[in-house]
């Protein structure tokens, strides 16, 4: 049976707590003190909640139904009303905006990155990124939204930076989802709406005076004693940098002068079978007393 007006208003406290109820799971709850609150009950994913609508007299019975009407609303889209309100409350407050939730990726994010990577990163999201839909509840930013934000980028020509900070706008996107402030990555949607980045080819040294100028170079390399055997062996053998640092002692044979390298790590059907030279074997022999109880010929070496 609905309440009445008169109802609600002349409910008396008792000495326990206890429940006046209206239709479709509102109630009024009267408190043994005498304070009368409005309650919503309601199910959403197989468990019982309670939402609350405010304190009467100040909400009174017809804007307590109101209320209670658009939180029922919400459960028929499949929207906690609770979890709904919270939202409402926190980009009111502007912690659900954009540049609030970057900042807050960028300080976990960047903790263990170099310092200037961080610094870069900081400095496109406020140039860039934040005068525009800095103050944007997080959760309202759209695919064309943010293409207009990359594109104001891109009209200046800087086509890398343009990609650059558009990852770093997906990073915040997930990062908001994973704290539950937003549900999509509208990054994700901007796949081919931009001008692609230019391939850049880097020329092989072909003057023999360069070459040897590298090789005097790497000769008097004064980092890490692994590193600079690493950089000497790679002309000798012909293999990328990270089939370099990834060379295990288990693969080299000294006595027979050859690199075994498993057809897996090659991504071939047989393995690599890599001659070694005297020169490739002398390096090699520099390095193990340093490195030959590890796993690895040359740890630390840059791929």
């Amino acid at each position: 049976m609905a309440l009445t007006d008169t109802a609600v208003r002349s409910a008396r406290p008792a000495e326990k707590a206890f429940k006046l109820a209206d239709e479709k799971g509102l109630f009024l709850h009267v408190m043994p003190g005498g304070a009368r609150y409005w309650r919503l009950k309601y199910r959403i994913g197989g468990k019982e909640k309670l939402m609350a609508l405010g304190v009467y007299p100040e909400v009174s019975l017809k804007e307590a139904r109101a209320r209670r009407d658009k939180a029922r609303a919400l459960l028929g889209q499949g929207i906690d009303p609770n979890d709904h309100k919270k939202a409402a409350k926190r980009t009111e407050a502007g912690e659900d905006s954009f540049e609030r939730i970057a900042l807050e990726w960028h300080a976990r994010h960047m903790a263990n990155k170099s310092e200037s990577h961080a610094t870069k990163t900081l400095e496109r999201l406020r140039k860039d990124v934040f005068p525009w839909i800095g103050n944007r509840p997080v959760r309202e930013i759209t695919a064309p939204e943010l293409l207009s934000v990359l594109r104001r980028i891109e009209s200046r020509g800087a086509i890398e930076l343009c990609h650059v900070t558009k990852r770093i706008c997906g990073q915040v996107m997930r990062y908001a989802i994973a704290t539950g402030r937003a549900e999509r990555d509208p990054a994700a949607d901007l796949k081919g709406a931009l001008q692609p980045v230019k391939a850049r080819h880097f020329a092989a040294i072909t003057d023999p005076k360069a070459i040897g100028e590298l090789l005097r170079a790497i000769e008097e390399y004064t980092g890490h004693f692994a590193t600079q055997c690493a950089l000497k062996l790679s002309p000798l053998v012909m293999l990328r940098p990270g089939e370099v640092r990834q060379a295990e002692w288990a693969e080299i044979d000294i006595e027979a002068a050859e690199w075994r390298i498993p057809a897996a790590k090659m991504k071939m059907r047989d393995e690599h079978i890599v001659p070694l030279s005297r020169q490739a074997v002398e390096i090699l022999e520099s390095i193990r007393p340093l490195t030959g109880r590890g796993r690895y010929a040359s740890p630390g070496f840059p791929t």
